[in-house]
């Protein structure tokens, strides 16, 4: 594996874990593309840090179970901002 890529990855897979973020914002943060940050943290890392991989892994899945309420809550953020413009 190249290094800028290895560079990549660490970088991405320590913000994940210090501000507990999905694969989105890392993504918006990191100027790369979510199946590129999904495909680092969940196939690449684990062949560079074990430990870090397994951090990683907890936050995506706890994020996976999460996320049926996060779009929920974004529905309704959504239908509150348009009823109170009408």
């Amino acid at each position: 594996m190249k290094e800028y890529m290895e560079t990549r990855i660490l970088t991405v897979a320590q913000y994940t874990i210090d501000h507990n973020s999905t694969v989105r914002q890392a993504a918006k943060k990191f100027g790369i593309s979510k199946s590129t940050v999904h495909k680092d943290l969940t196939e690449r890392l684990p062949q560079i840090n074990h430990h870090l991989a397994d951090e990683v892994r907890h936050i995506l899945e706890y994020n996976k179970q999460e996320r049926h309420l996060r779009g929920g809550q974004a529905t309704k953020e959504k239908y509150l901002r348009a009823h109170a413009i009408s």
